[in-house]
């Protein structure tokens, strides 16, 4: 048998070598693949018919040439912060990008769109993505992942992969708390039971179309967001304790469910992303983070302007956003997400 050239033999061996370090990494998968809302959406709104957008200034200003993605921040997005944190990429970027090339399947994209949630009734008020119709774009990304990568490779990108889901926050604001209707036709406990039903149906169909990886973030302290001070927090603008109640009762019985789920669904690891308590912590102790303001958004007044009030012609937009946890009324700065990630990555990590 003749024997390999010594520069291809070691060659091989650096190669089994690196293949073996990646394989020991716990916390390495192929793929960072996210659905939900705006938290999470890179710009799949941009081609939608929806007011839900943030393609313009000032959203973005923190990008070269303060270009607006359609995220809905000064900068980057969680997401952003965790594919960088998994070592795939700086940016995740959205599924509908017009842009988007054939290799950026392989490392991962968002399907999630601002202003949606697991209640069809919230997708439908916007003019944007359910969540469960974000499965429909991720059955079509499966067929174009296997045209890109091939059969075996596609579906081995699919199992390993990381999946996170981030929605729940629009259906309990807009659909449930200010909606006059449904909160005479739900208690709360019924209508987040409604919608822990509806995601752990959605966890299940990931499963079923090959997720191994799903982690679930639960809700953060809805009443401490700037709009909700404004609209419910009184003359003070006070976090509203019947919001972040019920953002603590979801995010028990989410917890539970996925713990059911895991141990269900054969092969499967299901970890619950809290959002609560890192941002609650920020708000608390701001000091420690380098934060100013934590009751009021950069934009505009920052009390209740987000998506199209939330533009370049608002002369209160401040100038020094590092300061501030909320970028506007409702989503956090790209320093906050920062932060946010860097506490729940080390219980991820662990997960994984």
């Amino acid at each position: 048998m003749a024997r390999l050239p010594l520069h291809l033999l070691l060659l091989l061996i650096l190669l089994q070598v690196a293949y073996a370090l990646g394989s020991s990494n716990k916390t390495r998968v192929p793929a960072l693949l996210v659905f939900g809302d705006s938290l999470v959406d890179p710009g799949n709104n941009n081609v939608l018919p929806t007011i839900a957008r943030s393609n313009f200034p000032p959203y973005g200003r923190k990008f070269s040439g303060q270009k607006p993605t359609g995220r809905f921040s000064n900068g980057k997005l969680p997401s952003d912060f965790l594919a960088s944190a998994l070592g795939l990429k700086e940016l995740l970027p959205a599924y509908l990008d017009p842009q988007l090339k054939p290799q950026d399947l392989l490392t991962g994209v968002s399907f999630a769109s601002a202003g949606t949630g697991y209640d069809e009734r919230t997708a439908n008020f916007w003019s944007v993505i359910s969540v469960g119709d974000q499965l429909k774009l991720f059955k079509e990304y499966m067929e174009k992942l296997k045209a890109v990568a091939g059969e075996e490779t596609g579906k081995s990108i699919v199992s390993r992969s990381l999946y996170v889901v981030c929605a729940g926050s629009n259906d309990m604001l807009f659909t449930y708390f200010e909606n006059p209707i449904n909160l005479k036709s739900y208690d709360v406990d019924t209508y987040i039971g409604f919608l822990l039903d509806t995601a752990s149906t959605f966890v299940q169909e990931l499963y079923r179309l090959g997720a191994r990886k799903i982690a679930v973030a639960g809700l953060p302290p809805l009443g401490c967001l700037p709009s909700q001070r404004t609209l419910a927090g009184g003359i003070l603008r006070k976090c509203v304790d019947i919001y972040n109640e019920a953002a603590v009762l979801y995010n028990s019985k989410l917890t539970e469910e996925l713990h059911r789920l895991g141990s269900m669904l054969a092969g499967s690891t299901m970890p619950y992303i809290d959002l609560y308590s890192p941002v609650y912590n920020l708000i608390a102790n701001p000091s420690a983070y380098g934060f100013e303001e934590v009751s009021k958004g950069c934009c505009g007044t920052g009390k209740l302007e987000f998506a199209i009030l939330c533009n370049r012609l608002n002369p209160e937009t401040c100038e020094d956003d590092s300061k501030y946890l909320f970028w506007d009324s409702y989503h956090p700065t790209e320093k906050a997400s920062d932060v946010i990630v860097e506490k729940v990555f080390k219980k991820l990590e662990a997960s994984l």
